[in-house]
């Protein structure tokens, strides 16, 4: 983790190559509202010198499933978070607010680290994510059926290995649409946003290992593998390629 903390500005600049803050073109689309996700890492602080990326042995990642009940982005990897509130303390206070409605996240045992540069996504919102350490985890669990299928702390250096990296891509008459960064493990194809942001930092903060970028596979054809009612959560034609 500390590997984030010494260049907060290595991070903003990853996240920033992966499209955030791109309102312009989103506010040509559609109207958009706040939201802000917390990207939860737990596990050592330091670096670990005897993995490639340094990444540390017991590292996480905090990730939820929605459920396929719901009307935006439903049964898709996600971070904890949600719209924003009136009253809240934004973007910091809306993470933590949704994270613990979603999974009975503790907020005590959270050190927020940065805020990131807000990303817009196709659903009409704007992004925030809250980047923070677990430096004393608690139990989570899925608190509310109707909003999620799974709560889950996925170990960071399976992740991260080669054999679980590609990238998914979505075609509309013949043209790519689409095309980002996306992992596989455990049942769950993490792609899209939470996958952008989770390259972006693993890029920005050394933790990467070599995996082969010309791996490519169609989007929908990987939804369909992981066996759940995972919508693509943007219309055909709103996403354009992402910067690689």
């Amino acid at each position: 983790m500390r590997a984030i903390t010494d260049d907060v500005g290595a991070v903003n600049e990853s996240v920033l190559n992966r499209g955030g803050d791109r309102s312009k073109w989103v506010a040509a689309l559609r109207s958009s509202r706040a939201a802000s996700v917390l990207v939860l890492f737990g596990g050592s602080f330091d670096a670990a010198a005897d993995h490639p990326g340094g990444v540390p042995a017991d590292a996480d990642v905090l990730l939820t499933e929605r459920a396929a009940t719901l009307r935006t982005h439903s049964g898709q990897i996600a971070f904890p978070g949600g719209s924003r509130d009136p009253g809240d303390d934004f973007p910091v206070g809306t993470a933590m607010r949704e994270a613990y409605e979603e999974t009975g996240l503790i907020p005590q045992g959270v050190d927020v680290l940065a805020s990131l540069p807000t990303f817009p996504v196709p659903s009409g919102f704007e992004v925030t994510p809250v980047l923070a350490h677990w430096s004393s985890p608690t139990p989570v669990r899925v608190v509310d059926e109707g909003e999620t299928a799974r709560v889950t702390r996925v170990n960071l250096r399976e992740l991260l290995k080669p054999e679980n990296r590609f990238q998914v891509s979505r075609s509309f008459m013949g043209g790519n649409v689409y095309r980002g960064p996306a992992f596989l493990l455990d049942g769950m194809l993490v792609w899209g946003f939470t996958g952008g942001i989770i390259a972006a930092i693993a890029e920005a903060a050394g933790w990467e290992v070599p995996w082969d970028k010309n791996d490519v596979r169609p989007l929908e054809k990987m939804i369909a593998a992981t066996g759940n009612r995972q919508e693509s959560g943007f219309a055909t034609a709103d996403v354009p390629e992402s910067p690689q």
